[in-house]
């Protein structure tokens, strides 16, 4: 007796570790996704799910590197310097693996180092943000945070919840609320409710009514706001909104774009100076708004948010009418005017996958996407860097019909 019951119970062990692995909703999902959105649709659904597949592979292997700890991971920063991660690759990649389970048998494993890497490089203030970036050593080079890592973070763990459940090694959904209260207290401005760059952003200092637009991320915030409870969440999400209209109706009439950074969102809203964080392009549609028409969309393909139609309405005109319908000519960065910005004229991968996405939100614009997502495929994940080849891979899985809510 005493043998078969360590042996029913050795069984039921493996059976619920077997279990913990299963993904409960394996790629490929085929989302319904509202009512009136579009795939392209010249292709067949095995077709657009085996390039998002074999993209995947490609990205993995290039990208998911194990720590000097063999049981953290990382996500590769791979540009020239010292780095060996930024936050927000770490996001994208938890994202990604968690989306890509089931085609991929070892998703959760990964998925469990890449957590693991997150939590042990905390930032200096808000124990469960992630300090931005971290040095070939792995050590944490400055700890302060960045608003956009935590949140895809955050939604990765709402994700995992959802893929694999809680009651694991790992409390995914113990540790996605404990991180979106962290970045509701530190990230986000609590007099205007909108969105901080970070969590070394005091209420004091003048940039505490300034924001990145590529935070926006509206479909997460509904998201947060499912998960916790907590109502600010609506608020950061309407007055962000808000925000955008603005722009596009003062800075931007017809090409609908939006700044990489707007400074002073309590008084007048307008696109940052030359210089202000980054770039002298900082109130231009640059390496950060080009994010905008994917996130979102996002929240029209999940959620039928008609404001979100509304704003990638006149960026589908606009990109359109520019580019010729031929995405070969869609530039790396422009003014909000519409004009190409100097020295611009390559293909970014960061700036033509966001343009398919947004494509997605209205059958006028069929051919459109279809030759977008053609002209993303073409490219060699060989020619390009983390950021471009990372956002191809998420826009792959929202253009081939598998991404979701949680």
């Amino acid at each position: 007796m005493l043998k078969t019951g360590k042996t029913l119970l050795l069984i039921l062990l493996t059976c619920n570790g077997l279990s913990a692995q299963t993904a409960s909703k394996p790629f490929p999902q085929h989302t319904i996704y509202t009512r009136g959105a579009i795939l392209p649709n010249h292709l067949t659904q095995k077709s657009l799910d085996n390039s998002t597949l074999n993209f995947y592979w490609q990205w993995k292997n290039r990208y998911v590197k194990q720590a000097a700890d063999k049981s953290q991971s990382y996500i590769w920063f791979e540009r020239p310097g010292n780095k060996q991660c930024v936050s927000e690759g770490q996001g994208y990649g938890m994202i990604i693996v968690a989306l890509m389970a089931g085609a991929d048998r070892s998703a959760k494993i990964v998925y469990d180092a890449l957590f693991r890497y997150y939590q042990l490089h905390p930032a200096r203030k808000g124990q469960y943000l992630m300090a931005w970036a971290q040095n070939k050593n792995g050590l944490s080079t400055d700890r302060s945070s960045a608003t956009d890592g935590d949140m895809d973070i955050a939604y990765s763990l709402l994700l995992a919840n959802k893929q694999w459940g809680s009651r694991g090694n790992i409390n995914y959904l113990k540790a996605a609320k404990l991180l979106i209260a962290d970045i509701m207290k530190y990230e986000i401005n609590r007099k205007q409710f909108t969105i901080l760059l970070g969590n070394d952003v005091e209420a004091d200092s003048e940039d505490y009514f300034d924001t990145r637009t590529s935070d926006f991320m509206p479909s997460h915030f509904k998201a947060f706001r499912a998960a916790t409870g907590d109502v600010r969440w609506d608020k950061v999400t309407d007055n962000t909104y808000r925000l955008f209209t603005r722009m596009q109706q003062k800075y931007s009439p017809d090409a609908g774009l939006v700044p990489d950074f707007i400074q002073q969102v309590h008084k007048k809203p307008h696109p940052a100076r030359p210089m202000y964080l980054e770039s002298k392009y900082d109130g231009c549609y640059n390496y950060n708004a080009c994010r905008v028409p994917w996130r979102i969309t996002a929240d029209y393909l999940l959620y039928g948010d008609e404001r979100a139609k509304l704003i990638t309405t006149k960026i589908n005109r606009w990109i359109r009418l520019t580019s010729s319908d031929n995405p070969d000519n869609i530039s790396a960065g422009y003014t909000l005017a519409g004009n190409d910005l100097p020295t611009r004229h390559f293909e970014a991968l960061s700036f033509i996958a966001p343009f398919a996405v947004a494509a997605m939100t209205n059958n006028k614009n069929q051919q459109w996407l279809n030759h977008t997502w053609d002209y993303l495929l073409h490219f060699k994940l060989k020619d390009y860097d983390y950021y471009d080849n990372s956002i191809k891979m998420l826009n792959m899985i929202m253009l081939s019909g598998n991404y979701w809510k949680v």
